[in-house]
């Protein structure tokens, strides 16, 4: 039997190991990256790069190295104002629209804040006990925290890339892309029934999914895969851009204001669909799945298939009734694909692939409470006008999803990697 000593000297030791592995990965997904690719901002929701790695650096060093550490003496007085996000609480901070005028300070100059930082990160670790819970449950938030960020390090490079008039690769990769013939999507039944919903272990969570609850469900169908390029083209080809009838009212605004006509990063050229993806510009693959689609896209898809979307409560049932994350067949960051992947055998893709709209507006789970201080401005804060997302994507590191994790953004966004897995009543 472990004493309680020696169960926190591990975490201790499992939290130094994944700091070390996750700040790591995020500079390793920059290091295709040229100087002038750091700075760019092309619209509000991209931050360039550098502001990536200096936010998620700051993150440790103002709520865990100045908060617990006595003798921690900040790197630069005004990295603090240039890399706060959105933390009221923390203190003033840069405009997010003005993150891509931040030519100063330089790439070298982050770099070396993230390695200062590391350093004295890595330091304090080794000095923590089993007294220091408080301290610990944070670093690990950071961890997490970063992860995310790394997810929107890659669709913040495609974006910038994407919008480049050269649309150059982000790296050169080899993956293939040969066709392959999907099978007609077919429906997991999931039995009526009374459900308990959001995360009961003991590992880490979100706020946002915590106040476990019940909920009754009628049985319903949930498609068995990820829809694909081939039958959101038939949306296409059919006028479902132009007809009104499939669309939400602000949907319809959405889609005629914007001059929306396909997918964002979808380009027809001489009648043949193309998009831009990491590997650089390439033809549709019809048995892809379709990517960086809007919730009104999702939505207008579904109803012109005379079908819905799930809601964030029957993903989850149906998530832990027919899949497992661990399945070798899910696309993470970590297979390096940076794009959703054709069907493979024993894989459904609740994991991985595409993060999947649901018809569920973000809002707090029953018995839901704010963390105090900045902790508290995470998720909370957010509960407006949002629609819930769920299962990640191909640029989500594998230990960092779960059945219970909501994701959230607003319905026309779509840089993000978002699909469609469609539901139906029984």
């Amino acid at each position: 039997m472990q004493t309680q000593q020696q169960t926190t000297t591990s975490r201790i030791s499992q939290l130094l190991e994944k700091y070390q592995r996750v700040r790591h990965q995020t500079v390793s997904l920059c290091k295709p990256l040229k100087t002038e690719d750091y700075v760019v901002q092309p619209v509000v929701d991209v931050s360039p790069p550098k502001w990536h790695l200096g936010h998620t650096t700051w993150f440790f060093e103002a709520l865990v190295l100045e908060k617990y550490c006595k003798s921690y003496k900040i790197c630069d007085a005004d990295y603090g104002y240039m890399f706060n996000s959105y933390y009221e609480s923390v203190g003033e901070r840069l405009l997010r629209p003005n993150r891509g005028f931040m030519t100063r300070p330089t790439i070298e100059e982050v770099y070396h804040y993230r390695n200062y930082v590391d350093q004295q990160m890595e330091a304090f670790l080794h000095k923590l006990t089993e007294d220091d819970s408080t301290v610990l449950n944070v670093i690990e938030i950071g961890l997490h925290h970063e992860q995310q960020h790394q997810e929107l390090l890659v669709t913040d490079i495609k974006y910038i890339l994407g919008h480049n008039t050269l649309f150059p690769p982000y790296q050169y990769y080899d993956h293939n892309d040969t066709l392959i013939e999907i099978k007609p999507a077919g429906f997991l039944k999931v039995e009526e029934g009374t459900y308990q919903i959001g995360h009961q272990t003991n590992d880490f969570c979100y706020d946002n999914e915590l106040g476990v609850h019940k909920v009754f469900l009628h049985s319903f169908g949930i498609m068995d895969r990820l829809v694909i390029n081939a039958e959101y083209l038939e949306f296409i080809e059919s006028g479902g851009y132009g007809s009104f009838e499939w669309w939400l009212s602000e949907g319809w605004d959405w889609v005629k204001n914007s001059d929306i006509k396909a997918p964002h990063y979808w380009h027809l050229i001489n009648s043949v669909w193309h998009a831009y993806t990491m590997g650089g510009f390439k033809k549709i693959n019809p048995s892809e799945p379709v990517t960086h689609i809007s919730y009104f896209e999702a939505d207008a898809f579904a109803r012109w298939k005379g079908w819905r979307l799930p809601t964030e409560i029957e993903w989850e049932v149906a998530c832990k009734n027919f899949s497992s994350k661990s399945s070798p067949e899910a696309n993470f960051v970590e297979e390096m694909h940076f794009k959703p992947v054709a069907l493979s055998n024993g894989n459904q893709q609740f994991f991985g692939d595409c993060w999947e709209w649901t018809n569920s507006a973000y809002l707090p789970y029953p018995y839901f409470t704010k963390e105090a201080g900045a902790l508290g401005e995470y998720n909370g804060k957010f509960m407006i006008n949002q629609m819930v997302l769920r299962g990640g994507s191909c640029a989500t590191p594998r230990d960092h999803i779960r059945s219970t994790y909501r994701n959230f953004f607003h319905p026309h966004l779509r840089w993000q990697f978002t699909g469609i897995r469609l539901a139906k009543h029984l």
